[in-house]
């Protein structure tokens, strides 16, 4: 099985903190152009599926031994040769390593697993994609090693902490009474999603957070996509295992205390390589603003691109963020300028009256945001002691008072 022992490229410190540290990975395809894709939360290697096909034109691992290896062939279907694709679990999750303490889990630290996993590959540069919380360890990365990265996809990327909060706001205009009112489906996603205990539990309430609803209610064939994907979750689910309580409430954290300092954004904005930040519009998980916010703070480099889709928008738009992916490694190849590259509005001098409004909406997302959470997280205080309540209650052994005997 192919595994890297994070601890054995790194220094003395950082090697005694990951001592036995394992991150599972598997590689596809042939040829010089190098890609590291990162999942996200409780994803697996195999999540990136359809980019891994677009970009290396296989599905077939390297280490397969029954596959017949046939360099000349990959990657000639796409437009910039031939690539190869490394995939893997993060910690925490599928076949990496699982540390049972929540310290042992943050963006940073899961940054330098990939670092490590470079070293262990030998790639001294690669193309780094990353998905959700997969987006934020690979800015992680590219803060920690910019001379080590040769492009940066952000996919369906927040800033963590409570931006990682689903909910949809509603517009700014919108009156305050209204922005406050929690969206039910959002709660039943909450509600669901911490009570799923069973591969068909936890395939229903991921189908919602994934896609959108009109993607799942199309009809393909005698069936709805909502129906053929439930059945593939579930098989998945099933074969790859539930995550681990460790595991979860570790990445969870991890996602929680993420944040990127300015020093970071500018050591990312100064890197010398150009950025895709990619989205889903129907995204319920990662709303689309903080990622068009982190898109406009890694100006000059960055260029946003937005897809109708939800949250797995790598699936539901697979045809058009392969295009877009492979459009980053062409401009990259091509030492295309950020100027080129960035799709935003120039900026003009003064500070108008548009900006300062959309400045005010920002800030009163932000507000709301942060209230939405501190509910979410009540209800999540209250399902955890209900939970822990009931298995004290079925441990207590009830006393049994026989019958008094008549005197």
């Amino acid at each position: 099985m192919p595994y890297c022992e994070v601890g054995k490229t790194q220094n003395a410190v950082d090697a005694a903190l990951n001592n036995g540290i394992q991150i599972y990975y598997r590689t596809y395809g042939h040829g010089p152009i190098k890609v590291l894709l990162i999942t996200g939360l409780a994803g697996t290697h195999d999540s990136w599926g359809p980019q891994i096909r677009g970009l290396a034109g296989t599905d077939r691992a390297n280490d397969d031994e029954t596959m017949a290896v046939d360099r000349e062939s990959d990657g000639a279907n796409n437009e910039v040769g031939g690539i190869e694709v490394c995939s893997l679990d993060n910690r925490g999750m599928g076949r990496s390593s699982v540390p049972t303490k929540k310290s042992d889990y943050s963006t940073r630290i899961m940054a330098k697993d990939a670092i490590a996993l470079l070293d262990h590959l030998g790639w001294k540069k690669a193309h780094v994609f990353g998905h959700s919380m997969g987006a934020m360890i690979a800015c992680k990365m590219a803060a920690l090693v910019p001379d080590r990265i040769l492009s940066l996809a952000l996919l369906n990327v927040t800033g963590g902490g409570f931006e990682c909060c689903p909910k949809d706001l509603g517009a700014a205009g919108k009156t305050c009474f209204t922005m406050l009112q929690l969206d039910r489906k959002t709660l039943s996603i909450a509600i669901r999603f911490l009570k799923a205990k069973t591969p068909e539990q936890r395939a229903a309430v991921d189908l919602d957070t994934h896609y959108s609803e009109e993607y799942l209610e199309e009809f393909v064939g005698s069936d709805t996509r909502r129906v053929i994907l439930y059945q593939e979750y579930v098989k998945g689910i099933t074969a790859s295992g539930m995550q681990s309580n460790h595991g979860f409430e570790g990445q969870i954290n991890a996602c929680w205390r993420h944040k990127m300092t300015r020093a970071e954004i500018d050591l990312i904005r100064s890197g010398g390589f150009l950025v895709s930040a990619i989205h889903g519009r129907q995204d319920v998980i990662a709303q689309i603003n903080h990622a068009r916010r982190l898109a406009e703070k890694l100006q000059p480099v960055a260029r946003m691109v937005e897809f109708h889709g939800g949250h797995l928008v790598t699936h539901e738009r697979t045809e058009e963020v392969n295009q877009a992916l492979l459009e980053l490694i062409k401009a990259s190849e091509m030492k295309m300028s950020p100027h080129d590259w960035n799709n935003f509005p120039k900026k003009r001098s003064g500070v108008t009256e548009a900006s300062n409004r959309t400045t005010v909406e920002r800030e009163t997302n932000i507000i709301i945001a942060k209230i939405h959470l501190f509910l979410v997280y009540l209800i999540s205080l209250f399902m955890t002691a209900f939970k822990y309540g009931r298995s004290s209650l079925q441990r207590l052994k009830p006393v049994r008072v026989g019958a008094s005997s008549p005197k």
